[in-house]
């Protein structure tokens, strides 16, 4: 079986969105999935599937459920524990000196962007804050917090025309810790 994990995007925000963790846990068990777990309440959830799918398979099964129940549309990204275990090593920001952990992100693409759109960001300077655009993944460091980041997901989904989510470095490590433990059952 493969360990997948599944980050959804702008639920239980504010108030909005309303899904329940445990609603959630349900809702991935009708669709096949096993050993599902919930992390925090902004949609993390990590399974197993006796399915080998693509991310994009895997997500839109999970956004067309939660449309038909809930009513909404629910962007989802998803990664193979293999695939997370590379975005938390492939990380440029690690390798400079006195880098902050605590001001580390990672904002997950839906697919890998057009080469061109890439190259067209690359020169945009936002300093201090940086980023790295790396396959189906764009590094930050944003040394002033991510919420008063222009770095933002709406920045990448315009530039870059694909869908996006951002989580912090912590909770990236604990996502995938969780997934290994629930990867050895």
């Amino acid at each position: 079986m493969e360990t997948v994990i599944s980050i959804l995007r702008g639920i239980n925000v504010s108030g909005h969105r309303l899904i329940k963790m445990a609603d959630l846990k349900v809702l991935y068990e009708k669709l096949g999935y096993k050993e599902v777990v919930t992390f925090i309440q902004s949609g993390n959830v990590i399974f197993k599937s006796d399915k080998k799918a693509s991310d994009l398979a895997h997500a839109e099964a999970i956004e067309k459920t939660i449309n038909k129940k809930y009513g909404f549309d629910v962007p989802v990204i998803t990664r193979s524990i293999e695939e997370w275990g590379k975005t938390l090593k492939g990380n440029p920001f690690l390798k400079q000196k006195d880098v902050d952990l605590e001001r580390l992100y990672v904002t997950f693409l839906s697919e890998k962007p057009e080469p061109t759109l890439v190259k067209s960001i690359r020169t945009l300077d936002y300093s201090p804050e940086e980023f790295a655009v790396v396959g189906k993944e764009v590094y930050l460091y944003c040394p002033v917090g991510y919420g008063n980041s222009k770095l933002s997901n709406g920045f990448f989904e315009s530039k870059l025309k694909v869908i996006a989510t951002t989580r912090n470095w912590k909770s990236i490590n604990k996502l995938y810790a969780l997934a290994q433990t629930i990867s050895e059952r």
